[in-house]
């Protein structure tokens, strides 16, 4: 390894400090990079938090050569049913109709906050995240994983082609589809399937929903607009035993390289 190589670790938050460098680190993706805010948001303090971080576990990938202060660069927060019961729900209940997964009698992961710092984008880094919720999902014993994905901005039109090719080739099935709110609701099938140009989309798709397709994952029922972060979100759900031999080996050797 050379002395500009990062030396990663991976583990769980296991102290205050640890969830406070993950929610620095949010807040210099989601609130500096991308204009989110939220009432828990301490701009002074420059902390991203909500209401859910207790009840989440927090997957942290550090790079031990940067100094102490800093070594945080990637993040995943992770809450199984028992944290959404403390927490009195997911965090994606806000803004989605969770019913069938609930009645779906299945083991559920709730997935969000994944980020990466942008100095380790388009490398390694994700695939040492993924590869540390391959090993969650795995000891947990997870059926159905499931989280909101964000689109940037308010405004669908420019996003018509990616959301009309979610909505049109990766609708969940009616067992474990939620369904988008009422009060943000947006429709996604907004360009006839047959006028798409679906290799535009999927060069536009943002990475990180580009990666759960690979795996098999699929859509909920429209798409909610997210006004204090400033983004337009789909719900996003993976299904383990719906998953191919194809899907699963790009899954355990990290599924977003």
């Amino acid at each position: 390894m050379s002395m500009d190589e990062p030396k990663f670790e991976l583990r769980l938050a296991a102290s205050d400090a640890d969830v406070l460098a993950a929610q620095r680190l949010r807040y210099h993706v989601f609130v500096e990079e991308l204009g989110g805010d939220g009432a828990l948001v301490d701009h002074d303090e420059r902390i991203e938090a909500d209401r859910f971080d207790p009840f989440f576990e927090h997957l942290l990938l550090l790079d031990k050569r940067r100094a102490p202060e800093d070594q945080v660069v990637g993040v995943y927060r992770l809450m199984c049913a028992d944290g959404a019961k403390r927490a009195g729900g997911f965090y994606s209940e806000d803004e989605y109709d969770l019913s069938v997964l609930h009645s779906s009698g299945r083991r559920l992961l709730e997935l969000g906050r994944s980020c990466l710092h942008r100095d380790y984008r388009g490398g390694a880094a994700m695939m040492h995240l993924w590869n540390g919720l391959a090993d969650y999902i795995s000891s947990h014993k997870i059926e159905l994983m499931f989280g909101v994905a964000s689109f940037h901005g308010l405004d669908a039109t420019p996003l018509a082609g990616q959301l009309s090719l979610l909505h049109h080739r990766h609708l969940a099935p009616e067992d474990i589809r939620p369904q988008a709110r009422a009060d943000g609701f947006q429709r996604m099938d907004l360009i006839a399937p047959e006028s798409l140009d679906r290799p535009a989309a999927i060069r536009q798709m943002p990475a990180l929903i580009k990666a759960y397709l690979r795996l098999g994952g699929y859509v909920g029922q429209g798409a909610y607009i997210d006004e204090p972060f400033n983004c337009i979100d789909v719900c996003l759900v993976m299904d383990v035993t719906r998953m191919s031999d194809t899907h699963r080996a790009i899954y355990q050797r990290g599924a977003a390289r």
